[in-house]
């Protein structure tokens, strides 16, 4: 297996495009983005568990009841959220005009929205924009549509795999958007997959539900799990390997794929963190078993003192400790060994940086040792506090299993983007 370029449009049959349509006052970059593929697709979604559904998520549920799906439409600028029978009638025209565009029914159109809730959306600017938007569709496009969806994203994020999938060569690609409202409860805000493999609905559900827990579903931002998080995948076989239908080394490969393309996706979501600074990841070894781990490493990266403390460089072991403490996990405090680490010249993770790439030598510095505090180095815990990507490895004594997850520091400027993000 292998990273490419051309995130969604990478897979064999899919084209993409984004522009601007003016949703909302003041916007000069691409607000409406479009995903198609030349051939009808397998589908498989996840969305978000808040009680308060934008509209569109509403509908994309609908649309994906019988596991197909052929394109994908989504708009920044306005979550057509808490919008009421027009704003599921803004949906539904959403739907309705890519599918006019395209040739296809409106049921086989993926719809998705971000931004501000409570607004209604100016539809008739996404309606007037289908066409030029369809007829623009390319394999490039997907440069265009990676900035349509982003809001308060600082880069934009795309990913692409390759790998073999019985003697066939199979691509995944992927872009998504997230930087703020953003917590475990899926946590993945936007998210679009795509895939030339073969493969049947119930098991493209299940890798992608697999593949969810220890990606996407380990990244916090913030603590707020939004109205609109959508992760959807589609597959139009176009690779053409024997159709997965069922377990065995063939899923496994694929579900290898998937599990690296939304590892890297999650990072990126959480290093771009509305105001931050760093890209926090919590590595858990030694736990009893891989759900207690991962609900460690998931309350560690989630806290707000724990965020503060990487914003302030400030090596207090103590707060990812009671972290860990409430998290409802059960550990033993006194086998606990704390650890941080980073690389010399490791860029926060980005547009296409990967963590770790082109870094320099590793620092690391040892602060809690199986539940006593260590007499540790200040200026070199400040030293290795002070590189954009912090990690830090948490040791429980309790098992073999582990888990990770990804967060960022809290800033002033998470505060100051919030404070005015509707006016």
């Amino acid at each position: 297996m292998q990273f490419i370029d051309g995130g969604v449009t990478a897979p064999l049959g899919f084209t993409a495009n984004g522009m601007l349509c003016g949703i909302k006052a003041g916007r000069t970059k691409n607000d409406v983005a479009l995903v198609y593929s030349e051939k009808p697709c397998t589908a498989a979604a996840m969305f978000t568990q808040n009680r308060v559904k934008a509209e569109s998520v509403k509908l994309t549920r609908r649309n994906l009841a019988d596991g197909k799906a052929q394109a994908m439409i989504a708009n920044s600028g306005n979550a057509n959220a808490c919008t009421g029978e027009q704003g599921a009638k803004a949906a539904f025209r959403m739907a309705q005009a890519a599918a006019s565009a395209l040739g296809i029914v409106p049921e086989d159109v993926i719809v998705c929205s971000t931004g501000v809730i409570g607004q209604q959306l100016p539809v008739e600017k996404i309606e007037a924009a289908v066409p030029a938007l369809a007829s623009g569709l390319s394999k490039e496009g997907h440069a265009e549509a990676r900035t349509a969806i982003m809001t308060t994203d600082t880069h934009y994020k795309e990913c692409a795999v390759e790998c073999e999938i019985g003697g066939k060569k199979v691509r995944i690609g992927a872009m998504c958007k997230g930087s703020g409202m953003i917590h475990i409860n899926l946590g993945t805000m936007l998210a679009f997959v795509t895939s030339d493999c073969a493969i049947s609905s119930p098991m493209l559900d299940k890798a992608l539900r697999s593949s969810v827990a220890g990606t996407y579903n380990c990244v916090s931002v913030d603590g707020d799990t939004s109205t609109n998080d959508t992760l959807t995948i589609i597959a139009n076989g176009m690779a053409g390997n024997a159709e997965i239908t069922g377990e065995g080394k063939d899923y496994d490969d694929f579900l290898a794929a998937l599990n690296a393309l939304n590892t890297e996706m999650a990072k990126k979501i959480a290093g771009d963190g509305e105001g931050a600074t760093r890209l926090l990841e919590c590595n858990v070894s030694g736990a009893k078993d891989v759900e207690t781990a991962r609900t460690l490493a998931k309350s560690v990266i989630s806290s707000s003192l724990v965020k503060a403390a990487i914003f302030g460089k400030d090596a207090n072991f103590g707060r990812f400790l009671c972290a860990m403490g409430y998290s409802g996990a059960e550990f033993d405090p006194d086998k606990v060994t704390i650890s941080y680490r980073s690389h010399t010249g490791a860029k926060r993770h980005g547009a296409t940086d990967f963590i770790g790439d082109n870094a320099g030598a590793e620092k690391s510095i040892m602060v809690f040792e199986k539940g006593v505090p260590l007499d540790f180095d200040e200026a070199k815990a400040l030293e290795v506090l002070s590189e954009d990507e912090i990690i830090v490895d948490v040791q429980c004594g309790d098992g073999n299993a582990s888990g990770t997850a990804w967060g960022c520091d809290l800033t002033y400027d998470y505060v100051k983007i919030n404070g005015d993000y509707r006016t």
